[in-house]
């Protein structure tokens, strides 16, 4: 009876086994080969967007892995994602399920993480009307100016003091306070329920749940629940949810409740409670339910601050690694405005070409997201002529396609010249630049996102001279990652 029982526990493993295990009818795309078992899991490494030459090189544009039992299509040139993104867009829209992202998405009721369909189609014409239309972002520009200029503030009372800024930490701070401004109704420097200087933490905990693979993602079925109970995996994961879902239930609190901590105007979320609040009347097709509203939450704070501040944090960098692009950046703003202006304000944006053609190379050589959330096949389809069958994970590497010698001169070069004479933009047409992606999942963000980092970088680069504390020297602190503005030295201008 025992051996029967244990059988029967075991079948759906042994079935998952011999449908992996047995010859593809499939001309799939070439790829390393796989274990039994665990696929190419000890090749995630390889995954790494830096480490895209490893893959892409050995294999080709379009490299096929198992992680587990999940079937993983990897593309990494322009005219392959020209056809997952443009082609088969409509096939290729879905997302595949993780525990991660059914956390964050409050069981998909987000746009991110949410598979297609026309719940997310409602929720995505909700929230370009709502928050990312060009009327909003008109009517939002004084809050952006408002906080770019307490930034200011706080830097030149560094500068008089001449002691070094954590500068990362700043950018957390700026960003996640235009975010929660303009699109969760919340002032971060008066907000009861968080610290304003706790944005990075809460970033790291949301960058856990989207990078985390559990047992149950690649071995879907009670074994792989099993395991994540045995391993402590998902505990993990509850634990680093815990304090993100506190601060978006708060904010949720604060629209339910408008006598309470929300000062700001009418926002998308505000709107998305009323239409609860009046679907038994309406009847429409969309009904938000508070999982809704806790969804979209999490999607504008997360979105919104990681890849404005990674962006940001990029430009500084760079710049600070490569005076000559610094001083023509800087000459450039300074001549346009005059040296003696009292605040930046977002007209004077309008004739800076130069260094928006900075911000557009920052955008290249490190895209907020290297690798775009994956997508998954909805139907069989084809890449390059190899098959991908429905239900495969696709992940486009946007950083190799940006890096990639065939489209870019000297593609690990921080060049902002090499757009002087191009055409090439990021908003999702041009397919060797996709830091926003493209196609029907692409970010409904993107002009917002520039608005932020175009101004806040503005801000910075007319008001201070920037450069490392004396005593260290450049070849320690600067080594290509953003890590090193934890500490820079800012001086009055």
């Amino acid at each position: 009876m025992s051996i029967f029982l244990c059988f029967i526990f075991l079948l759906p493993l042994i079935l998952t086994l011999w449908k992996n295990l047995k010859p593809s009818k499939w001309n799939l795309p070439p790829g390393p080969r796989k274990l039994p078992i665990i696929g190419n899991l000890h090749k995630s490494r390889e995954l790494n967007p830096r480490n895209r030459r490893n893959l892409t090189e050995k294999y080709g544009p379009v490299v096929h892995l198992r992680f587990g039992f999940v079937p993983t299509v990897v593309v990494s040139s322009k005219e392959a994602a020209e056809e997952v993104l443009k082609t088969h867009d409509l096939e290729c829209c879905s997302r595949p399920e993780k525990v991660g992202f059914r956390m964050l998405s409050y069981n998909y009721k987000n746009i991110g993480f949410t598979r297609y369909g026309e719940e997310l189609r409602e929720m995505r014409k909700l929230s370009v009307v709502e928050l990312f239309s060009p009327k909003k972002l008109q009517s939002f520009k004084y809050m952006r100016e408002e906080e770019n200029d307490l930034l200011v503030k706080k830097l030149m009372e560094s500068a008089s003091r001449l002691s070094p800024v954590n500068l990362k930490k700043t950018l957390y701070t700026l960003v996640g306070s235009i975010v929660c401004r303009t699109g969760l109704g919340t002032n971060l420097h008066e907000c009861e329920y968080i610290h304003e200087d706790s944005v990075e933490d809460l970033l790291n905990k949301a960058e856990l749940l989207t990078t985390t693979s559990i047992f149950s993602d690649l071995f879907p079925g009670r074994i792989g629940e099993l395991m994540d109970l045995i391993s402590g995996q998902k505990k993990r994961l509850e634990s680093a949810f815990s304090e993100l879902d506190t601060f978006f239930l708060n904010i949720l609190d604060s629209h339910l409740k408008p006598e309470s901590t929300k000062i700001e105007s009418f926002d998308l979320i505000d709107v998305m409670v009323d239409m609860m609040r009046k679907q038994d009347k309406d009847g429409g097709s969309f009904k938000p339910t508070t999982d809704h509203l806790k969804g979209m939450i999490s999607d504008i704070f997360l979105a919104g601050v990681s890849t404005s501040t990674s962006t940001m944090i990029w430009a500084m960098t760079e710049l600070i690694r490569s005076p000559k692009v610094m001083k023509k950046v800087q000459d450039e703003i300074r001549t346009t405005l005059g040296e003696k202006k009292e605040r930046i304000t977002v007209q004077d944006l309008t004739n800076l070409h130069y260094f928006k053609l900075m911000v557009k190379e920052i955008l290249r050589l490190h895209p907020p997201a290297p690798l775009l959330l994956p997508r998954e096949t909805m139907s069989d389809i084809k890449i390059q002529g190899y098959d991908v069958p429905a239900k495969t994970q696709i992940l486009i590497n946007a950083y190799a396609i940006a890096r990639d010698p065939k489209h870019w001169k000297n593609p690990d070069e921080f060049n902002p010249d090499r757009f002087v004479d191009s055409s090439i933009d990021y908003r999702g047409l041009n397919f060797e630049l996709l830091p926003f992606g493209s196609g029907r999942r692409i970010c409904p963000g993107i002009a917002m996102g520039i608005a932020i980092v175009e101004l806040g970088l503005l801000n910075l680069l007319y008001f201070f001279d920037w450069g490392l504390p004396e005593k260290e020297e450049a070849g320690e602190t600067i080594t290509g990652n953003e890590v090193a503005l934890d500490l820079v030295q800012v001086l009055n201008h």
